[in-house]
């Protein structure tokens, strides 16, 4: 939980390179929900990477990002295995606020999931130093991986 509360001070020195991520299961259903943060302009940055046909400066003369577009970078920067089964996330919201985009995520999971894999490539493209911290809840059971452009997979087993 301390973890949880530092990040977002580390996150207002924008010289560093972190996003947020936390994956919590619904209890007793198969339904996780997912929330991710990072700044804004790094986002567009690599966003524009992934996707070099977009039109970035229309997009963030609008501060706004379509739904659809954030669904299939999310989903392919950000893979979940559940059980070694590939997750597909769905963007419920997209927010924009003091340069930072927030994602709001819900993926159909196992009700019981035995071990977890993710690996997470958000802007490991652009900056060595970048760290993806994410943060699980599955079970009652609390861990914390920090994702870098050298490691960018992990895996978990949950304990029951």
């Amino acid at each position: 939980m301390l973890k949880i509360l530092i990040l977002p001070i580390l996150l207002i020195f924008h010289p560093i390179h972190v996003t947020l991520t936390t994956i919590d299961q619904v209890k007793d259903t198969d339904t996780m929900k997912v929330f991710f943060r990072m700044y804004y302009d790094d986002f567009l940055l690599d966003y524009a990477l992934y996707d070099p046909r977009s039109d970035i400066e229309k997009i963030s003369v609008n501060q706004s990002f379509p739904l659809d577009l954030a669904n299939k970078y999310f989903n392919a920067k950000v893979n979940i295995h559940v059980n070694k089964k590939l997750l597909t996330g769905k963007v419920l919201t997209v927010t924009i606020q003091d340069n930072e985009i927030f994602l709001n995520l819900h993926y159909r999971s196992e009700k019981d999931p035995k071990k977890i894999k993710i690996r997470n490539r958000i802007l490991t493209g652009l900056y060595s130093d970048q760290t993806n911290m994410i943060f699980i809840t599955i079970n009652n059971n609390e861990d914390a991986m920090r994702l870098t452009p050298e490691h960018d997979k992990e895996s978990l087993i949950i304990l029951q």
